[in-house]
């Protein structure tokens, strides 16, 4: 094996330092081995389905948070919040999270900012709980921003006819039902599968 075949190859060049010349070893790592073709086994982009419902979903949230945030200057988690409350007052922080399948730390977030505008307001619940409510304000906002989530939807769906629409629902509710697995698997009991109704 030469010098060349090493993954580095170590030279020695004279420098000078303070007028006193000395001898450094400097390393050269040779790159790594590029793959410039497809792998044989890869998957069909196409037919993946959690590929095709995260696109979907990545886009209706960059549209959605886009337009909340240059109307409202709030952003998709605030309406999350906001939704979440006027389907189940009182819920809690805990709650909102596994009804909405978001990291607590961001569902906290995002109530102390709709505290701080005063949409929303903290009451002392049972055992230390914390419940949350919305204030009229916040029953304003949620009505004004629901629009804006619905007309995605209506983007999104556009070219299904309605029987289409409700097997897809259909689907993705049984799809939803899976999900206690995915977190089992993970190691954590996270889920938003039991806020579907079949």
């Amino acid at each position: 094996m030469t010098d060349l075949d090493d993954v580095s190859v170590s030279r020695a060049r004279r420098v000078s330092m303070s007028g006193s010349p000395r001898t450094q070893t400097v390393t050269y790592v040779e790159p790594p081995e590029i793959i410039a073709e497809p792998l044989n086994d890869i998957l069909d982009a196409n037919n993946f389905t959690p590929r095709l419902l995260a696109l979907t979903s990545n886009a209706l949230v960059a549209r959605e948070s886009r337009l909340l945030l240059r109307e409202f200057n709030l952003g998709t988690n605030d309406w999350r919040v906001l939704s979440a409350l006027a389907l189940r007052p009182a819920a809690t922080s805990t709650e909102i999270s596994d009804f909405v399948a978001v990291n607590k730390a961001i569902v906290s977030k995002s109530v102390n900012t709709l505290i701080s505008r005063e949409l929303i307001v903290p009451a002392d619940g049972p055992r230390g709980s914390r419940p949350l409510y919305l204030t009229r304000a916040g029953a304003e906002m949620h009505d004004a921003m629901k629009p804006i989530s619905l007309a995605g939807q209506s983007i999104v769906l556009a070219d299904l006819t309605a029987d289409e629409i409700a097997q897809l629902n259909t689907l993705l509710r049984r799809i939803l039902q899976k999900t206690p697995e995915l977190y089992s698997d993970a190691g954590t009991t996270d889920s938003a599968a039991d806020n579907i109704s079949r």
